[in-house]
C-alpha cells in the first residue's frame, strides 16, 4: 500500500535507526512496535490529529525515511526527524576513560530519541514501577491490545496503538487486576490521564521544569520523570535515580564496586548533559556490571492478590 505521507532526510549527525528507535520498544511483543522482514520498523502512536502508523527505514548510511497512514500520519512522519535523534546533539560529550572512548567510537550513530508525547512514554514507565521488568512488559501487551484502537496502514502483523488518556481512565478495577496492575499503579496512571494536556506542555520546557511539572503527579518521582525524559523529551542526561539496578550497574562497569545512588551521582557528575547517553553507550557495548549474586527483585502475581 502506498504511505500516504512520507518524507526522506539526511541526519545531522550519524544516526543508526535500530539503536535509536529500540529504546522505544516496551518488551517483544510490544503491539505498538514491530520489525518487518526487510530491517524496517513499524510504530505506532496517537497525535493531536489522531493516530498513526509510521514505518521507518534507512537507505542508506546517510539517509532516513518515514512513512505513514492514518489520520495523525502528517504529524507523525513531520515529527520522525526529531523522533530518530535530530536534535540530539553529542557535542560537548567527552568520554574520558577508554572503555568509553571505544563505546562511542564504535557506536556512533546512537543517538537520544524525542518522541513528543508525554503521557504515552508515561503510561508504560509507571507499569513499570518496584516490578520486574518482564511483568511490566505483559501489562503493556495485555492492556493495549485490550483497549488500544487497531492500527491504520498495512502493518506486517496486526498492531494496536495505546489508549487514549480518556479510555485509560475508564479502565474498570478488575480489567486491571487481569493485567497483573496492582491497584497504586493503576490509580497513577488513571490520575495522569486526567492532566494528561497539561503533561504533555512539558515537551516545550526545560528539562528541570518539566520533572517539576511530571513529580508533580502522584505516584510519579524522579524515577519515573527521568524514563519519560528519555523518550519524550530526547534528555540525554536524563539518569534514572533510583533505578533498582542502576547505580550498582554502573558502579561496576565504570569503577569496579557497589554504589548506592548518591555515589552514583557524584560519580557521574563529569559526564554532566550526557549522563543518559554513557547509559545507552555502555548498553550498547554490551557491558557488564554488577555479577548477579546479590538479591533480585521477586515477580509479584497482583492477579493472586
Amino acid at each position: 500500500m502506498i504511505a500516504e505521507h512520507e518524507l526522506t532526510w539526511s541526519p545531522r549527525h550519524p544516526t543508526d535507526l535500530l539503536q535509536t528507535i529500540s529504546a522505544l520498544r516496551r518488551g517483544p511483543a510490544d503491539p505498538t512496535y514491530q520489525r518487518d522482514a526487510s530491517g524496517g520498523v513499524w510504530r505506532t502512536t496517537r497525535t493531536a490529529d489522531g493516530v498513526a502508523t509510521l514505518r521507518y527505514t534507512q537507505p542508506a548510511p546517510d539517509t532516513l525515511r518515514c512513512e505513514g497512514w492514518g489520520p495523525g500520519a502528517a504529524s507523525g512522519v513531520a515529527a520522525a526527524p526529531d523522533l530518530l535523534g535530530d536534535r540530539d546533539d553529542p557535542t560537548g560529550f567527552v568520554p574520558g576513560i577508554r572503555l568509553l572512548d571505544d563505546a562511542h567510537r564504535r557506536n556512533p550513530g546512537l543517538r537520544i530519541p524525542r518522541t513528543g508525547a508525554v503521557f504515552e512514554a508515561l503510561a508504560p514507565a509507571i507499569l513499570e514501577q518496584k516490578v520486574i521488568t518482564l511483568q511490566a512488559h505483559d501489562s503493556w501487551r495485555r492492556l493495549v491490545w485490550r483497549f488500544g484502537d487497531e492500527a491504520p496502514g498495512p502493518t506486517p502483523r496486526t498492531m494496536r496503538v495505546a489508549p487514549s488518556p480518556e479510555r485509560w481512565m475508564s479502565i474498570p478495577t478488575w480489567e486491571w487486576h487481569k493485567a497483573g496492575v496492582d491497584p497504586r499503579r493503576a490509580r497513577t496512571i488513571a490520575n495522569a490521564a486526567r492532566y494528561a494536556a497539561r503533561l504533555e506542555q512539558a515537551v516545550g520546557m526545560s528539562p528541570a521544569d518539566a520533572a517539576a511539572r511530571l513529580t508533580l503527579m502522584p505516584g510519579v518521582g524522579a524515577w519515573t520523570a527521568a524514563e519519560v525524559a528519555q523518550r519524550a523529551l530526547g534528555d540525554a542526561d536524563a539518569l534514572s535515580v533510583g533505578d533498582y539496578h542502576l547505580s550498582n550497574y554502573l558502579g561496576h562497569a565504570l569503577w569496579g564496586r557497589d554504589m548506592d545512588d548518591d555515589e552514583m551521582l557524584v560519580a557521574m557528575a563529569p559526564w554532566a548533559g550526557h549522563r543518559y547517553r554513557v547509559v545507552r553507550l555502555l548498553g550498547a557495548e554490551g557491558v557488564r556490571g554488577r555479577p548477579r549474586r546479590g538479591p533480585r527483585m521477586s515477580f509479584v502475581d497482583h492477579r493472586a492478590i
